[in-house]
């Protein structure tokens, strides 16, 4: 297959990236095979590295490494308390790009640029994009509330155009892109490129079970949804058994089954309960959540990877984009990154031209 020309934008030029895509680092999901794929096919992938120890997370970056000359990142979590030795890593092996989901400190963005690494926090809102601009993140994912995992509720198209006017760092746009005509909407609406995560989870490359991925393809949009019953905090997901009894849990029962879940997912994670509730309790970030959103949040991780990665669909969450709702397929990284390329093109040049001055 003959690459298609790259499109090039701040985002690219930042990077080193032929084409301007994000394979966003979706816990259990992004892992080796996948981010090399994805960087192969001139995207950026990004490793997810809050699902690994750090020794796990050194064997992945090897392995992508040994799997792509092209530029790749690592997701980190900035409340970790190994934040600082995973920022060691990073820069000890000459990665390119730290992403955050959570805003990094003022001091974790200076101490990864100076060691010349690309800082990308990821945000959902307005005020948290001017915090880390203001910090010195290189560039910033905005996520509208059609994006899967843990969301907003302000869609792409409203919070992209308040965030591109505000900062003056590239803005990568992400909740709702799966194909070139969205590429094309987000460039137009001022972005630097577009992130995806469930498009990427939908690709032959990725690493999650097939019996998995039939459930996303059998998705329609109304079967993806918004929960708070799981740790507290709007995810949007797919609708599943376990996400309807947790909907219709009342606070005891809710206490019941979170306890039964988290002595399962305790021994497959080897945390301790005073670990786990520690974990929770440092998950509420101030809100008021039940004892059950409290364990549910610590064993979160461990719902996903039920899923993503043993297929119990009966035990895990599926977090998702609403994107799933309309996608049909499972091609490979290099040639979803084509399709998506191509249709860009096509798109731009079926537009209008300029009308006559």
């Amino acid at each position: 297959m003959t690459a298609t020309t790259g499109i090039e934008t701040p985002l690219t030029r930042l990077v080193g990236v032929r084409h301007p895509l994000v394979q966003t680092g979706m816990g259990w999901v992004a892992g080796p095979r996948l981010v090399s794929a994805a960087a192969n096919a001139g995207a950026l992938g990004i490793l997810a590295s809050a699902t690994m120890t750090v020794e796990q997370l050194r064997a992945a970056v090897h392995e992508v490494k040994s799997r792509t000359d092209a530029p790749f990142g690592v997701n980190l979590r900035a409340d970790a308390g190994d934040a600082a030795e995973r920022v060691r890593l990073v820069v000890a092996e000459g990665v390119r790009v730290a992403s955050f989901a959570l805003a990094p400190s003022r001091e974790l963005i200076a101490r990864l640029k100076d060691a010349g690494v690309v800082v990308i926090p990821s945000v959902g809102a307005r005020r948290h994009a001017e915090k880390v601009a203001a910090w010195g993140a290189d560039a910033v994912v905005v996520q509208g509330g059609e994006g899967g995992g843990h969301t907003g509720n302000v869609a792409t198209t409203v919070l992209l155009p308040q965030v591109v006017d505000t900062v003056d760092i590239p803005v990568i746009a992400a909740g709702g892109f799966f194909d070139g005509r969205g590429l094309v909407a987000a460039l137009a609406y001022g972005a630097a490129g577009v992130a995806m995560g469930t498009r990427f989870l939908l690709t032959s490359d990725s690493t999650v079970p097939p019996a998995v991925q039939a459930r996303y393809l059998a998705a329609a949009v109304k079967d993806i949804t918004v929960t708070t019953k799981v740790d507290g905090l709007p995810h949007r997901m797919l609708r599943s058994e376990l996400v309807e009894t947790l909907e219709r849990s009342g606070r005891g029962t809710a206490l019941l089954r979170a306890v039964r879940h988290a002595a399962s997912f305790r021994k497959l994670s080897g945390l301790s309960w005073a670990q786990m509730v520690r974990d929770g309790l440092a998950m509420r970030h101030g809100r008021d959540l039940s004892w059950s959103q409290v364990l549910l949040a610590a064993n979160t991780p461990m719902l996903l990877k039920a899923s993503m990665v043993e297929g119990r669909t009966d035990l895990g969450v599926m977090a998702s984009g609403q994107v799933a709702g309309v996608i049909e397929d499972l091609p490979s990284c290099a040639e979803l990154v084509e399709r998506i390329m191509a249709e860009a093109r096509a798109t731009l040049a079926a537009l209008p031209p300029d009308p006559p001055r």
